[in-house]
């Protein structure tokens, strides 16, 4: 796919994606600013936030960067028979349900430390990290290969597109899912 290196160029693929985020992202804060007292009871809840939603995005952008490349190397197929689409996939929920409880016991250990004690026991915010990095981890993956999907349909080159949607979908996501498993489990 040949690609047209101009500040106009540039500017009519990209602006529009970016306009669109940037309401996404304002959803997001929405979001977030109802669950501040819940936040605020629970120190090792409100330190998930912030990793939830970064560890959520870059685990989309590595397999976004691993279906770019395999895009441009003429090996990506859309096929759910794509034995390749499914190993980035699985790839993708495994390194999900092993980082998200080491995230839930760090977010524990860290508000015990700095809070003075932990409010919520260790084993409930390292369950509330692996739910919503599980669901997460799902979501970034099918998030991931839609928006792979649309760049191709769309002829735009997916190295500027879909990191930038992937990383604020999930932002979006992140604090959805993990204000719904909080909700849930706390």
């Amino acid at each position: 796919m040949p690609t047209e290196w101009t500040v106009r160029a540039i500017t009519r693929a990209m602006l529009p994606v970016l306009l669109v985020l940037t309401l996404v992202e304002l959803g997001s804060g929405l979001v977030l600013g109802s669950f501040e007292s819940k936040l605020l009871r629970y120190p090792s809840l409100l330190v998930l936030v912030p990793v939830t939603i970064g560890t959520a995005g870059n685990l989309g952008s590595i397999l976004a960067a691993r279906l770019s490349t395999s895009f441009h190397l003429g090996t990506l197929s859309f096929s759910p028979a794509d034995d390749e689409l499914a190993g980035n996939a699985v790839a993708t929920f495994a390194l999900a349900v092993t980082m998200f409880p080491v995230i839930g016991f760090g977010a524990w250990v860290l508000a015990a430390l700095v809070s003075g004690g932990a409010t919520l026991a260790a084993q409930t915010v390292i369950l509330v990290a692996l739910t919503s990095g599980t669901i997460l981890a799902v979501l970034a993956v099918a998030v991931t290969l839609t928006a792979t999907y649309a760049a191709y349909q769309f002829g735009l080159d997916p190295d500027d597109v879909v990191i930038p949607v992937v990383t604020n979908v999930c932002d979006v996501l992140g604090v959805v899912v993990l204000f719904g498993v909080v909700q849930v489990l706390v």
